[in-house]
């Protein structure tokens, strides 16, 4: 048993698949072993978890040894140092460089087999896309089903009686009030109100919560999170999203995926592989599931997904394209810790009893902006003329620059320009014209609602 009060934090290096379906890949843990490897112990503050009985001499004696390799590491990376100084700048450039280790999911092998064409993604090596273009791996997830991977993801487990009053200190949602098995998206604020991530809290029926958040937050979020860790080895199959995604897993699991609605998991054996956490969620605005899988058999589940002819791998390009049309956040670029909930077009994510208690981080700054004006809102665009990136600048019709751009391409579904972008409040409502900046030259925009194409999430009736 835990003792009252304690918490303890595991960290999840899970394979997570994503089926417009959305399967569990392989998250890679922040240790030196590979994904994959035995679970390694950094604190004895796991002794009071019960999840780890009768492990905590083996991880005091793994520990030791660890410190031991690590001061020989030392060492030798000293006497590195010292012989690069002595080369000519451009080559010790060249060679400091290589430290720069990119990290490979579970699945990595499995890509280049079938395909992929990696490319470093938020310090990850992943699939940008397969042997198909970009758009017909965007179109097949809208019409049938697609597998992704989002190893990539920190996947953590918090214990302790007071888990929930831990979490409800750090984000905007009402995590007291989740139903078991139930999960919410939610923010990360820091005290002047702006998001430092955006995350998704369930609360298991296992007794701890279980937190998905984004790998370019990793170190940001676990110095938010951490009083004791462990690195949990499992992999996260993207989910598997699109139209039939639930009909394909439905083939592999025991489980009536009829009763688990959007924002809802549960622990199956899919397809022979027990223990996996399903999760009905998505990037896509499709239907869709997570599964957090054992790193170790994230190929094979991933293997048996894709027996289904319905099935296809997609990467990261239609990853981002599907998310545009649906309307989502890409942190770093449309949301980051300079935007608040409101100004982000998030308020929703604002749970009403925390509203009320004014008792997260930034609720000074963040409460008042829902019952006046902010100075600019986020807000959907479609654009006429060459295609919408990044940083282009959003004018008004007379030429003023109001914003930027800050996420744009071309709709596969819509074939038309969308894109997202901040502007004054008093431009933000829906039917506004505009001006965006392409190459110098201006082009008609329209502030447009969002989503861009119609979400189909599963919902009970």
């Amino acid at each position: 048993m835990e003792a009252p009060g304690a918490i303890s934090l595991q960290l999840g290096v899970n394979a997570l698949c994503a089926l417009k379906l959305r399967l569990p890949l392989g998250l890679p843990t922040p240790s030196s072993d590979p994904p994959g490897g035995g679970e390694t112990y950094l604190s004895r503050a796991w002794t009071t978890s019960p999840s780890v009985p009768g492990r905590v001499v083996a991880s005091v004696r793994r520990l030791h040894q660890l410190r031991a390799t690590m001061q020989w590491a030392g060492s030798m990376m000293s006497r590195l140092r010292s012989c690069l100084q002595a080369l000519p700048s451009a080559l010790r450039r060249s060679l400091s460089s290589a430290q720069d280790v990119i990290r490979r999911t579970p699945l990595y092998d499995f890509h280049l087999a079938h395909g992929g064409k990696m490319v470093a993604f938020a310090g990850w090596n992943l699939p940008v896309q397969y042997r198909d273009s970009h758009v017909d791996s965007h179109l097949h997830t809208r019409r049938h089903c697609s597998l992704f991977d989002v190893s990539h993801m920190l996947q953590t487990k918090i214990f302790g009686h007071d888990r929930v009053k831990l979490m409800e200190s750090l984000v905007v949602g009402d995590i007291a009030e989740l139903k078991p098995n139930q999960g919410t998206l939610s923010l990360f604020t820091n005290e002047a109100g702006g998001i430092l991530d955006d995350l998704i809290v369930t609360n298991t029926s296992e007794g701890h919560l279980y937190v998905v958040s984004n790998a370019g937050c990793w170190e940001k979020d676990l110095t938010l999170m951490q009083v004791s860790s462990t690195a949990w080895h499992r992999g996260r199959a993207a989910p598997g999203e699109g139209p039939t995604a639930a009909q394909v897993l439905q083939a592999g699991v025991a489980d009536d995926l009829r009763k688990l609605p959007f924002m809802t998991s549960a622990v199956m054996e899919v397809f022979g592989v027990s223990g996996c956490r399903v999760t009905r969620c998505g990037y896509t605005g499709e239907d869709g599931v997570e599964i957090s899988v054992l790193a170790a058999e994230a190929v094979r589940l991933a293997t048996a997904l894709l027996e289904n002819p319905e099935v296809k791998l997609a990467g990261l390009a239609a990853r981002d394209s599907l998310r545009l049309e649906a309307g989502l956040c890409l942190y770093g670029n449309d949301i980051d810790e300079h935007t608040t909930p409101v100004e982000g077009s998030l308020s929703w994510t604002l749970g009403k009893r925390r509203r009320a208690a004014m008792d997260f981080p930034g609720a000074s700054v963040i409460v008042p902006q829902l019952k006046g004006k902010v100075q600019r809102r986020r807000v959907g665009l479609m654009c006429e003329g060459a295609p919408v990136r990044a940083h282009n600048p959003i004018l008004s019709t007379e030429g003023t620059v109001l914003g930027a751009v800050t996420s744009g391409c071309p709709s596969p579904c819509l074939r038309k320009n969308v894109a997202m972008g901040y502007v004054p409040y008093e431009y933000s409502r829906p039917g506004t014209l505009l001006l965006v900046e392409v190459r110098r030259k201006q082009q008609m925009a329209m502030v447009s609602k969002m989503p861009f194409v119609p979400t189909n999430y599963y919902t009970l009736k």
